[in-house]
């Protein structure tokens, strides 16, 4: 998958390695319904999935034909972060991280979510240990979120690994879109199937994150 050896794994963080997109989404409804937007767990997720938080406000500001209240975005990352003492760790994350590391190669995290997000998730998911703060790149450290490519290229620059040399693991189109467009191939998590939006795209699919490490030792083993 990969034009020269693999050399680094970047991760996305949420549905990936931490099952938060439901508990962020419910809180996400709750307050874009609160603005007179009436919206559902569902509809948030089906509209915001992958997205910055910071890049919200224009599709609510456009569907409600006025601005959102100064400071709404701050509010609602801390409530957001207040509804993460509930998060669990999405099935074999643990598992699968320490099986990248056993084939000698590093891992890193690039997500849109904050870093302050991220201690939390990953504090409760006891995955600080295997991917401390320093490897871990948020879309707030760059000019723009995912779907532009900023983030992965981050960190494939603080490794010192050109892109070609990367893959992504993602959940999102707009994931899958950023890492694209920063010339990664992309492995997509998608425990509940592809539908036609994933499959046009060029990722290629995995149901579990069991299948991982599989897969990264054939790339491997070619190099």
């Amino acid at each position: 998958m990969t034009p020269e050896p693999l050399r680094l794994v970047i991760f996305d963080c949420d549905g990936v390695l931490v099952d938060s997109e439901g508990p962020s989404n419910r809180v996400c409804a709750e307050e874009i319904t609160k603005l007179g937007w009436p919206m559902s767990e569902a509809e948030s997720m089906a509209l915001f999935v992958g997205f910055r938080l910071a890049d919200m406000p224009p599709v609510i500001e456009a569907h409600l034909g006025h601005p959102v209240p100064e400071g709404w975005v701050d509010h609602l990352r801390v409530r957001m972060i207040q509804s993460f003492d509930t998060l669990e760790i999405m099935p074999g994350a643990h598992e699968a991280l320490r099986a990248v590391m056993a084939l000698g190669l590093p891992v890193r995290v690039a997500s849109n979510s904050s870093h302050e997000e991220m201690d939390v998730k990953f504090r409760h998911t006891a995955l600080d240990a295997l991917v401390p703060r320093a490897r871990r790149h948020s879309a707030r450290d760059v000019p723009r979120g995912k779907p532009s490519p900023d983030v992965f290229l981050a960190a494939a620059a603080a490794e010192g690994i050109p892109p070609s040399a990367c893959i992504v693991i993602e959940d999102s189109l707009p994931g899958i879109a950023a890492a694209t467009a920063a010339g990664m191939p992309v492995i997509a998590l998608a425990p509940h199937g592809t539908n036609a939006a994933l499959r046009a795209t060029a990722a290629r699919p995995i149901q579990a994150l069991a299948e991982l490490p599989a897969i990264l030792a054939a790339l491997t083993a070619k190099a």
